[in-house]
């Protein structure tokens, strides 16, 4: 087995992994680099391998920096199936070709200036066309159900706690003398969050890759943060100022909306106009409600109880460019949460440019801010930064809660690592920065006695099978045939059911109809003699 760090090494974006096992070869996730110009130039990079031999993409999750390249490995060959959990494929149906017209945006940006310096023109680095091309490779796979990939690998997902519809990938691989377990955490989430399950545990693995974001910082108690929350809303809305949040959308909006309509209700802020300023995180909490199976018990009791934490009387949803304008021509004493949750694309940007000089207003950070984005300076205390070309001081209040990360913190990833039952042979740190690696190695060597691995970038290691043989039973070795049978059914299911809904949305049905019901006996037949 071979496994190659393609992105997520030593850098918190980009996350992808190549693993070549038991004759396939696998793509753990294929994000996109974000933050600085060194970094997003990866973007642009010849894929480390080709595109058309790769036999499968397995996401963890719908975040840019960990799905954001599938409509360029597509556009540049890629024909095989795109595996994720029906929440995320939900996501991902919106946010690629959200990101598809980033790409557009950028290219005729940069162009125009092109023009004018006597340069060529660029191409984007996908279009929205692109995106939805890309989306008819998807192929969802529920949690705790077992796929096989091949004879001799099977995908089974379990609930990563992080995002709604991520996935911890759990791979088998059966081998000459003993079968193999190899787990990607994608991106962790920390116990007690709201909305969501928390990350479930494993009980064993050989090889670990594991995200390192948080490896060397504790998150403030979930009471703290409300806390926090609190303050800055009461003290900004005495100074007449707005509190502006830079917020992704999928995930960290609505678990914002989510405490600010438990804080409202308990009558410990004032209700003051909540603007939602992203088409994308309007988009994606409409998603939020088709997905009960992904919240937690609290969740469940307060919807059944009539409340709906996304939408209150407070919230504005602003979808258009126009009304998206007049938020900044309305007096003080507004909440704005926008996208990108680093600040470097999206509307927020308007609304930076019109409240960082203002005193009285204050930024609150509520997510990571990787190194060379706009959201990092300002957090770092930059106090003049650059917006459309245009230099903004920065008099506002910042202020930074990471009790708001839908990451684990450094105790969550050791408790997690600890509970496996079998110690793994191999832990490999990914999504981490450079200064945190080697800090949280160093923990996870001293504290719970396990190997700790940091990759470097397009660094390929080979994975060795364990040296003493385990017994091999037929549980874990099925035979040729069933694998094809329980993989055709899987394909057949998804298959069919959108031809099933298309036929029953068309007035001239019937045939359709009949065709798709003689297919289905044929399978029944198949299943039966098999």
């Amino acid at each position: 087995m071979k496994l190659t760090f393609c992105g997520g090494a030593q850098t918190v974006t980009g996350s992808s992994f190549l693993l070549e096992a038991a004759g396939q070869k696998i793509l753990l996730d294929c994000g996109m680099f974000q933050g600085s110009k060194h970094l997003r130039a990866r973007n642009s990079n010849e894929f480390p391998y080709n595109p058309a031999e790769i036999d499968y993409v397995i996401l963890s999750h719908a975040h840019i920096d960990h799905s954001g390249l599938i409509p360029r490995l597509v556009k540049e060959g890629f024909r095989g199936k795109i595996l994720a959990t029906p929440a995320t494929i939900d996501l991902v149906s919106i946010m690629l070709p959200d990101s598809g017209h980033i790409q557009e945006m950028e290219a005729e940006w940069q162009n125009r200036k092109n023009l004018r310096a006597g340069r060529p023109p660029v191409e984007p680095l996908y279009t929205v066309e692109d995106a939805l091309r890309a989306l008819a490779y998807f192929l969802p796979v529920d949690y705790y159900q077992r796929f096989w990939l091949s004879e001799r690998m099977a995908l089974t997902f379990y609930n990563s706690g992080h995002i709604l519809g991520s996935a911890i990938t759990e791979l088998t691989i059966v081998g000459a003398e003993r079968t193999e377990k190899v787990v990607y955490t994608g991106d962790l989430g920390k116990s007690d969050q709201p909305i969501i399950r928390d990350p479930d545990v494993l009980e064993e693995a050989d090889y670990v890759i594991i995200e390192s974001t948080y490896g060397t910082r504790l998150h403030e108690r979930a009471k703290q943060k409300e806390e926090i929350l609190e303050q800055v809303i009461k003290q900004t809305v005495g100074r007449r100022g707005n509190i502006v949040i830079p917020s992704f959308a999928v995930g960290r909006t609505q678990e914002v909306l989510y405490l600010l309509s438990r804080l409202m209700r308990d009558n410990l802020i004032p209700n003051l106009p909540i603007y939602i300023d992203s088409p994308l995180a309007i988009s994606a909490t409409e998603i939020f409600s088709r997905h009960p199976e992904c919240y937690d018990v609290e969740m469940r009791e307060l919807l059944h109880s009539g409340q709906d934490p996304f939408m209150f009387p407070e919230v504005i949803f602003t979808k258009t460019a126009e009304e998206s304008k007049q938020i900044n021509n309305s007096p003080g004493g507004s909440l704005i949460i926008s996208a990108s949750g680093m600040a470097d694309a999206g509307r927020i940007k308007h609304h930076l440019k019109h409240n960082l000089w203002r005193p009285e207003s204050t930024v609150l950070f509520v997510g990571y801010q990787a190194e060379g984005t706009l959201g990092r300076r300002i957090r770092d205390g930059a106090r003049i930064v650059k917006i459309f070309g245009e230099e903004i001081k920065v008099n506002a209040r910042v202020v930074s809660v990471d009790g708001f990360s839908a990451h684990a913190d450094r105790t969550e990833l050791l408790r997690w690592l600890s509970k496996l039952l079998r110690k793994p042979r191999q832990v490999f740190l990914v999504h981490g920065e450079e200064d945190v690696l080697p800090q949280y190695a160093a923990a996870i060597e001293q504290e719970l006695n396990i190997n700790a691995y940091i990759p470097n970038y397009l660094e390929t290691v080979e994975l060795l099978p364990q040296a003493a043989p385990e017994k091999r039973t037929a549980k874990c070795f099925p035979g040729l045939q069933a694998w094809e049978v329980q993989k055709l059914w899987q394909e057949f299911q998804h298959d069919y059911s959108r031809r099933l809904e298309l036929a029953i949305l068309d007035e001239d049905a019937a045939q359709q109809l009949q065709q798709i019901a003689k297919e289905l006996a044929e399978m029944r037949a198949l299943l039966l003699e098999n």
